[in-house]
This record gives structure tokens, C-alpha cells and sequence, in this order.
């Protein structure tokens, strides 16, 4: 797997495009906060200073104090592809401990393999603890293990769906329906916010046992005799960049190319989406530009 570099200093000072910058306010690291200030870079007055940013949307903030970094239709309403994996991961650790088992179903695997989603390649018939499920499922984005942890779980796919909105609304995330525990377009895939979705992985970065998955670039299950052998590779190409801790990469036709990113930069912990990105690459470029931009700018106060 490669790993982008640090970009350099030229790229952190493009210009933003007119408008991309707007005031926004976050409601706090999970549950709402009172709201926070917003810098001076979000509302466009250091424009000259800041990345530009193409997707269509974009929101950062810095999770230890609320400040809004950065902020581009942070409300706007669009589909987020696999970013909804972060909320089955968060609502199946609030339903089971990490060295529970599950064994896989041939319906598991054959949910995957029917709609061109990624896959985390399960096998019917094998028991993994649901930490490496996790692993399956936040690594290389697999919808069979998102099908697995959603029927165990819930229990039952449409049941443990019910449970992933009713989540959002206890985080505060008003503007965010779920119809799968995936992000496929089924159903019309649900939507979300940059601004509700980097609420939620702050939510993610709490948890122990997930912080450590998300921020994981390899992850080896050597075979037992409950399961085969597994080896996955994240598709977070920020991994190794200085103080990255993830979170989740995302893409489907109607969503674009999404991400969920987190570094800790400046002595503080920022927190940041990108949603309707239409390059690949350009999503860990931005992402990498906007951390080191307001890691700087946080180290300077």
C-alpha cells in the first residue's frame, strides 16, 4: 500500500476558491456542546492562507476545543458512501465487547458479492471475534462484514438500521438518515452532513478499541481452526502521514469519493470530511493540506 507524503509548503498556500469558506458551528466531540467559536480562517478573512478545496463539501474542527477550521456546505445534505461504516462500527461496540464471535453466513457473503461492494473476502462458515470483523470492516471497507455485524447485532440487518439513526439522533446529528449498515446505494443510500459525520468520528475516536482499528494500515489473521487466513490492508492513504489517526474512506457514483480524517497536529486533536471529492487522490492531498494548515496556524497561537 503506498502513503502520501507531507505535501509542501506551495500547495498549503493555494488560494481557496471564492465562497468555498463559510462560518459553521459543531456540536462538540459527540453529544451537542454549547457552540464553539469560529476562527477566522472559516469565515473566509484568511483566504489567502488557506488550501483550496474542491469537493463539495468540507468541514474541520479542532475536537479538543469546538473551533470550526474550516467550513464549506457543512449542512449540506448529500449521500456518503461508506463513511456509514464508522456508524455501524460505533453502534456494534455499544451492543458487544470486542472478543465476541461471529460466524458468517453464506447471505453475509452473498450480500457482498451482489452488489459490487468492497469486500473484506469472509468465508461462510468461519467465527471471528468481532474486532477482527472491525478490522474487516473499516480496513478494506467490507460490506460482508458490515452485513455480518448488522445481522448479529441488530439482531437483524433492519432492526440494527433502526438503532444506527436512532444513534445519530443521540449524537446530535439531525441531518443524517441511514438505509443500510454499508453506504451502497440501496434504498438511495441515505444521506449525512460533513458537519454530522465528523461529529460522528469523533464519537468513533473515543472508543478505545476503535481509535486503534482506524488508525491500523495492515491488519493479519493467521488461520485457526475457526477461521481461514485474512490479511487487510486500510485504504486510508493518510496512514503514516505525522499524527494521523485515520478514520474512514468512502466512494460510490452518487456520493464521489468521501473521507473521514483525523490527525493530531499543533498539540491539538483536528478532526475533519470531505464529501463529493471527484478524484481519488486529490481527497488525501486536500485532507493533508487542510491538517498541516491548521496545525501551523493552532502552533502559532
Amino acid at each position: 500500500m503506498h502513503v502520501t507524503h507531507r505535501l509542501s509548503g506551495p500547495l498549503l498556500g493555494l488560494a481557496v476558491a471564492a465562497g468555498v469558506a463559510t462560518a459553521g458551528t459543531t456540536a462538540g466531540t459527540t453529544a451537542a456542546q454549547a457552540a464553539p467559536a469560529v476562527s477566522a480562517a472559516a469565515v473566509g478573512t484568511r483566504a489567502a492562507d488557506t488550501p483550496a478545496v474542491l469537493a463539495q463539501a468540507a468541514y474541520l474542527v479542532d475536537a479538543g476545543t469546538g473551533e470550526v477550521r474550516f467550513s464549506k456546505e457543512a449542512d449540506q445534505r448529500r449521500p456518503v458512501a461508506s463513511l456509514t461504516k464508522m456508524m455501524t462500527a460505533y453502534v456494534v461496540l455499544q451492543r458487544a465487547a470486542p472478543t465476541d464471535k461471529v460466524e458468517v453466513s453464506a447471505a453475509d457473503v452473498r450480500y457482498a458479492a451482489g452488489g459490487g461492494a468492497a469486500v473484506a473476502y469472509l468465508r461462510a462458515g468461519d467465527t471471528l471475534t468481532v474486532e477482527d470483523l472491525l478490522y474487516g470492516l473499516m480496513l478494506p471497507s467490507g460490506a460482508d462484514a458490515a452485513h455480518a455485524l448488522a445481522r448479529a447485532y441488530g439482531p437483524g440487518v433492519d432492526a440494527f438500521v433502526t438503532e444506527m439513526n436512532a444513534t445519530a439522533r443521540r449524537l446530535g446529528m439531525n441531518d443524517t438518515a441511514y438505509v443500510n449498515a454499508d453506504g451502497m446505494p440501496y434504498g438511495g443510500g441515505g444521506h449525512s452532513t460533513a458537519r454530522d459525520q465528523a461529529r460522528l468520528a469523533q464519537a468513533l475516536l473515543e472508543n478505545p478499541t476503535l481509535a486503534k482499528v482506524t488508525s491500523t494500515r495492515y491488519h493479519t489473521l493467521p488461520a485457526t481452526s475457526e477461521h481461514g487466513a485474512y490479511s487487510w490492508s486500510n485504504t486510508n492513504r493518510l496512514l503514516g502521514s505525522p499524527g494521523a489517526l485515520g478514520v474512514k474512506t468512502g466512494f460510490t457514483r452518487a456520493a464521489g469519493y468521501t473521507l473521514a480524517f483525523a490527525a493530531e497536529r499543533g498539540g491539538s486533536r483536528l478532526v475533519g470530511v470531505l464529501l463529493g471529492e471527484t478524484s481519488s487522490s486529490r481527497r488525501f492531498q486536500t485532507a493533508e493540506a487542510l491538517l498541516d494548515w491548521a496545525g501551523s496556524t493552532a502552533a502559532q497561537r
